[in-house]
């Protein structure tokens, strides 16, 4: 397949998806919309019950690929989580024919977070999110606050050899060494993955990784939402689309 063309609008839908391909999907905003209060985040009957037939029409090759930590994935799927594969904090943990693959947690991670919950404490309308493996500040309901966020983080990441990421409204800081291209690609190393081109799906700038990683390996992205120069190659509008897309695949 064609490398992607990151200035590419990405006008069209993408294929059906073929039932050779692996696919990994992330979810806030891919597969759920965003919301104001991330932790209120949940999945409905009918989108859990999507994601177990299009697993089973790819033999079991499908996969959620996020920044949320598997405690929360767990939490926000439901009745289905056990039966999928994980990959959380963006690439750092894994759960997979029930197998848990994870590093120890930074003590760093800790410091982070006191400090950048005094700054949610002194900023209305600021929310801090903390991860197995991340410490985040989400500013969707305080748009001015923003910078003064990213800068923390920035200076939090110097001090502690913290990887900064930003994202939709929202900043975090997390180990090195991994993302999502990473988790796609330790994913595909393994049964009933390999050997089966991968296609990932997601939103935000923190999946150009996975879109990148899935054309290295003969795949292709798909970019959720309004276009923008990207390493993926189709774009869908939104989540609906995404469950009309998948539902496609679940006839």
């Amino acid at each position: 397949m064609q490398e992607a063309d990151k200035t590419a609008n990405h006008p069209s839908a993408p294929p059906p998806v073929d039932r050779g391909v692996s696919l990994f999907l992330d979810l806030d905003g891919t597969l759920v919309d965003l919301i104001d209060r991330p932790d209120n985040v949940t999945t409905d009957t009918e989108l859990r019950a999507l994601l177990l037939a299009a697993r089973e029409r790819l033999d079991g090759r499908l996969a959620i690929v996020s920044g949320r930590s598997l405690a929360q994935l767990d939490r926000i799927l439901g009745p289905v989580a056990p039966h999928l594969a994980l990959a959380g904090s963006h690439g750092a943990e894994f759960r997979h024919q029930e197998r848990i693959d994870a590093p120890d947690r930074p003590r760093a991670l800790d410091a982070v977070a006191r400090t950048m919950g005094a700054f949610a404490d002194r900023h209305e309308g600021v929310l801090l999110e903390v991860k197995s493996f991340g410490v985040g500040l989400h500013y969707r309901m305080a748009q001015e606050e923003g910078e003064a966020a990213r800068a923390l983080a920035r200076a939090l990441g110097r001090e502690h050899g913290l990887f900064v990421q930003e994202g939709h409204d929202m900043v975090e800081l997390r180990p090195t060494g991994h993302d999502k291209g990473f988790a796609i690609r330790h994913l595909m190393a393994a049964p009933p993955f390999a050997d089966a081109p991968p296609v990932f799906v997601g939103d935000d700038l923190t999946d150009e990784a996975g879109f990148a990683m899935a054309s290295a390996l003969g795949g292709y992205g798909v970019l959720v939402g309004k276009a923008r120069p990207s390493a993926a190659r189709f774009r869908l509008a939104g989540p609906p689309m995404v469950r009309n897309w998948l539902k496609e695949l679940s006839i």
